[in-house]
């Protein structure tokens, strides 16, 4: 899967209505990505921890706990496409996500369900990039 199929996967699910843990999307992202094939879920697992990877950097996340800046750079992701770019660019947009701290947890769990789904046994996946707090190590190279 590539950032474009990605991106417009999490349009596609996005409610016009708010959904402020992002529990909607997960579940709609976990019905989508379980019609299959597994290469999609693992594609947009993938894609997910790149994203998540690339606002794992000190000037997002110093000030909150592990869990606390992974969850909220999964809302980040959430909101999609053109939000992610623009805090991507410019950290100052982080900070709404973290002072009201805005969280979608569930979103990490969508392909893990999904690949349970299609093959009834729980995945033990690793990506290419850690989605895990601090794990972006250039990103933190100067904390």
């Amino acid at each position: 899967m590539n950032e474009n199929t990605f991106w417009q996967f999490i349009d596609d699910c996005r409610l016009p209505t708010p959904d402020p843990d992002a529990q909607q999307l997960a579940a709609a992202l976990t019905a989508r990505l379980s019609a299959g094939p597994l290469a999609t879920v693992v594609g947009f697992a993938e894609q997910l921890s790149w994203a998540l990877y690339r606002l794992d950097r000190k000037e997002y996340g110093r000030e909150l706990s592990s869990d606390s800046f992974l969850y909220t750079r999964a809302a980040v992701v959430a909101a999609g496409r053109e939000t992610y770019e623009i805090v991507l660019q410019d950290p100052a947009h982080f900070v709404p996500y973290a002072t009201g701290l805005i969280w979608a947890e569930s979103l990490l769990y969508a392909p893990d369900r999904a690949y349970e789904h299609i093959t009834g046994e729980e995945w033990d996946r690793s990506t290419r990039y850690s989605y895990e707090s601090y794990s972006n190590t250039a990103g933190w190279a100067d904390a």
